[in-house]
């Protein structure tokens, strides 16, 4: 899938944005999960962030599954700089890359909820074991490591409303879906291990939810289904009430954030990356996206089925993610929630999702 207009509109900016793209002029990357969401569009910018301006890359995207990678990528592939790596990270086997290696980011984990209550045991399995695998890899190359974490790592926090990197609170360990978060925890403790042992220079982003232009065509998450039934004027169907807070991030501040911290981060640090300002309830985003993608048209229905528990949402969680960490590296947020949304759109529509 080639770069379409409103993605070379969110590259152009980040091209002319804070983001010091020079600093990895002559530089190789790694980036797993390079089938998803965050791997894809980092890979896709760096793609156009060196055509743009002849930075010399080489990005090794590593993927499980081929046929998803050519599908995705399609004439992409014929790019000389990049080079596709087919691993699957829960297996034993080492990543085995000979070339130099000057950075790395770690975005592979599972997302879907439905996966993490079915299969608990291997949400957790190839959390640990991939993230293990990728500092072995930094810890031999020598290279800085950024690991994608979530917001999700928090559980029930402590400080609500003003949740900092330090604020970690409850996780239910009897609840089968806390695989995930609890992963996470376990991933950024084994990243703070290598840091502190090894002299590994690997930093944790904490994602807020991430959404916009560039999402899969077969994405499913909440944010996606609300901006499909709203273009068809369909009702906004939540199996919630709705009373979680969301916080979120645009896509295109997510890669910028990700790629300042490869080069400004501090080991062994973690750094939430979320815009304060595009924080509310679910049920609140549901009426925004029926007012701004509708005209008014849909309306927002809330339907707990019966069998919600076995469905892996998550439960409520009230907080408000703050991002003055990373704010003080220089990163400045740009698209709000509304915008976002009508950028989905114009996406959706491109790529007649």
């Amino acid at each position: 899938m080639a770069s379409t207009s409103v993605l070379t509109e969110d590259f152009e900016n980040l091209l002319n944005s804070e983001l010091d793209i020079s600093r990895l002029k002559n530089k190789s990357l790694v980036i797993t999960g390079a089938t998803g969401l965050i791997g894809s569009l980092l890979v896709r910018f760096l793609l156009y962030a060196n055509r743009k301006r002849k930075l010399n890359l080489t990005v090794y995207a590593l993927v499980r599954n081929e046929a998803k990678a050519h599908n995705l990528y399609g004439s992409l592939l014929n790019d000389e700089s990049l080079q596709l790596v087919v691993h699957d990270l829960k297996t034993a086997a080492a990543v085995n890359i000979e070339d130099r290696v000057d950075f790395i980011i770690h975005a592979a984990a599972v997302t879907a909820s439905k996966v993490m209550v079915q299969d608990p045991v291997g949400t957790f399995e190839v959390a640990l074991k991939g993230t293990k695998k990728m500092l072995e890899l930094a810890r031999q190359k020598k290279a800085r490591m950024v690991y994608i974490s979530s917001m999700e790592i928090y559980g029930q926090p402590k400080n609500t409303t003003n949740t900092t990197e330090e604020d970690l609170g409850f996780i239910d360990l009897t609840n089968p879906r806390s695989c995930y978060p609890e992963g996470k925890r376990a991933c950024e403790c084994l990243c703070t291990g290598y840091s502190a042992q090894y002299q590994v220079e690997v930093v944790s982003a904490r994602l807020a939810q991430t959404f916009g232009a560039g999402v899969l065509p077969s994405e499913n998450r909440v944010f996606a289904q609300f901006a499909r039934s709203a273009l068809k004027h369909e009702d906004l169907i939540l199996h919630t009430q709705g009373l979680s807070e969301g916080n979120y991030v645009y896509t295109a501040d997510a890669v910028k954030a990700i790629l300042m911290l490869l080069y400004l981060g501090q080991p062994g640090q973690a750094y939430n990356v979320a815009n304060e300002h595009s924080h509310l309830t679910i049920k609140a985003m549901a009426e925004l996206v029926a007012q701004v993608l509708s005209e008014g048209q849909s309306q927002v229905v809330i339907d707990v089925p019966q069998n919600s528990a076995s469905l892996g949402y998550a439960p409520d969680v009230k907080m408000k993610l703050n991002s003055k960490k990373l704010q003080c590296l220089g990163w400045k947020p740009t698209v709000a929630l509304p915008e976002a949304y009508l950028k989905l759109a114009q996406w959706f529509e491109e790529i007649k999702a």
